[in-house]
């Protein structure tokens, strides 16, 4: 039987995401699946953290083990910034669009453009909790460009690229990707040959 498992996000892009990567070799449940509608604990400041405390809430109050991720983006000429609050950068309603506009507009006339993209998965079972992270280097482009993925995709071009997350398959995307390689050691932890 398959092992089951619960995906600790309400974020439905990040859930097709992992399951795409992962395909179908644990049953990765939503939220949804097992009745959970709350907004999770997030409160950390650190990215671990708060990957750390999503995953701990699910596992304590609904018995699943369960993986939480956080993704950080961390520019460079912004000392870091928007780094824990990526997807709150515009504001509390985490909107994509709002986002990449305010960072352009806070690199416009900067040069330096190096970024890089920090996702630390939290696996929960049993006692104990189990920390993956998965980064990728790159850059932000000086304007949005493709239709795919999500959050900032369009702005951020991976390191060897020359076009952004968004222009690229999703599978290409995945299997360099900050959240694909961080998924790539958390298959290898629990015994799942990553495809």
């Amino acid at each position: 039987m398959k092992r089951k498992i619960v995906f600790a996000t309400n974020n439905s892009h990040k859930l097709h995401e992992i399951r795409r990567i992962i395909g179908d070799k644990i049953d990765i449940l939503s939220l949804a699946d097992i009745d959970c509608h709350e907004e999770l604990p997030e409160t950390s400041d650190t990215i671990a953290g708060n990957a750390r405390q999503k995953a701990r809430y699910v596992k304590e109050h609904y018995g699943y083990d369960c993986f939480a991720d956080d993704t950080g983006l961390c520019v460079e000429a912004l000392g870091g910034a928007p780094g824990i609050y990526t997807a709150r950068y515009a504001g509390d309603n985490h909107d994509s669009e709002a986002n990449m506009n305010l960072l352009l507009k806070n690199l416009e006339g900067k040069d330096d453009r190096r970024a890089y993209f920090l996702t630390v998965i939290a696996l929960a079972e049993g006692d104990e909790i189990r920390i993956f992270e998965g980064r990728v280097d790159g850059m932000i482009a000086r304007e949005k460009s493709g239709m795919g993925g999500f959050g900032y995709d369009p702005v951020f071009i991976p390191e060897n690229e020359t076009v952004t997350f968004a222009e690229m398959d999703e599978d290409d995307k995945n299997s360099i990707s900050h959240r694909g390689r961080a998924t790539a050691k958390l298959l290898d932890y629990i015994g799942v040959e990553n495809k």
